[in-house]
């Protein structure tokens, strides 16, 4: 019969117009949320992306303070900037778009957002209050997947979660948050990466298999249980003769084949990708609900 399919820009559409409405009623108190953006260099998927967001923040309404940077800019220039936006109220999100050119700290730079505009989740006192279960802005990607697997009706709670890939922005933080005594969680989670021994093993138990390992075609129907739920968090360009571009966009999943044991399944693109622009989006309203108190209270 097939998967179905978990469609991210629908549900990204679904919540940037519940956004778009908090926005609307924000404003209605003189509140309007501010994201602070900044790039440096020319680096093309970086332009591409933060234009992307820059858009979206004007789709619903939040006001977007954008600097452009040439590659040369300092880190002291840099930190500069970073704590001009720290200190002004305007701004309740600080968004650094990486990478950064080498001659920049990347660590020095996001340890010097203030955690209470670090939007993008990556601030170690964010980090460190996800773990421990306190409120927190949640990294973007791994928050989107678990909107998709809520707002897709799978349930998490008792449920074998196996993670694929343990990087600091999908694997580590996404089984955290599906390990929290809390709704949308509760679930047994196995991290697995590159020195597992017999991945298969692992995912042939899963109920839900999140794979974030950056290479192609790293699950295969052979390691996938009939009916398991599949959230592919890769984006991996592959040479394609056919393609006007010279390539096509594929996930970290086989997914032609995988969909026909899966039940449920996120496609590349179209899966998760859509979800992390408007996870920022998310935060950045959070930050400005926090930052006036009882005026945000819903």
């Amino acid at each position: 019969m097939g998967a179905k399919i978990i469609d991210g820009k629908q549900v990204a559409a679904q919540i940037r117009e519940e956004l778009k409405a908090e926005v609307i009623a924000l404003k209605a108190k003189n509140i309007v949320p501010g994201l602070g953006v900044i790039l440096v260099g020319e680096d093309p998927a970086s332009k591409s992306y933060v234009s992307a967001k820059e858009k979206a923040c004007g789709e619903i309404g939040i006001f977007s303070d954008d600097n452009r940077l040439p590659a040369e800019t300092t880190q002291d220039e840099l930190l500069s900037l970073v704590d001009r936006m720290n200190k002004d109220p305007k701004i309740n999100g600080i968004l650094v778009q990486l990478p950064l050119p080498q001659h920049i700290d990347e660590s020095a730079i996001l340890l010097a957002i203030d955690p209470d505009k670090d939007v993008d989740g990556f601030h170690p006192m964010n980090v460190g209050k996800m773990v421990v279960g306190e409120d927190a802005f949640l990294p973007c990607t791994p928050h989107g997947v678990i909107q998709l697997l809520q707002r897709s009706g799978v349930e998490t709670s008792g449920a074998h979660v196996v993670v694929v890939g343990r990087s600091n922005i999908v694997g580590k933080p996404v089984a955290n948050m599906l390990l929290q005594k809390k709704d949308g969680a509760n679930a047994t989670v196995t991290l697995c990466h590159t020195r597992t021994r017999d991945l298969a093993f692992h995912t042939r138990q899963a109920d839900i298999i999140i794979a974030a390992s950056g290479w192609p075609n790293t699950v295969t129907a052979d390691m996938v249980k009939e009916g398991a739920v599949v959230i592919d968090v890769g984006v991996n360009r592959v040479e394609d003769a056919s393609r006007e571009r010279g390539y096509r966009l594929v996930g970290d999943v086989d997914f032609d084949a995988v969909k026909e044991k899966a039940s449920l399944i996120t496609p590349v693109p179209g899966g998760v990708g859509p979800m992390t622009i408007t996870m920022l989006l998310y935060n950045t309203v959070e930050s400005a609900r926090r930052a006036n108190g009882d005026y945000c209270t819903e």
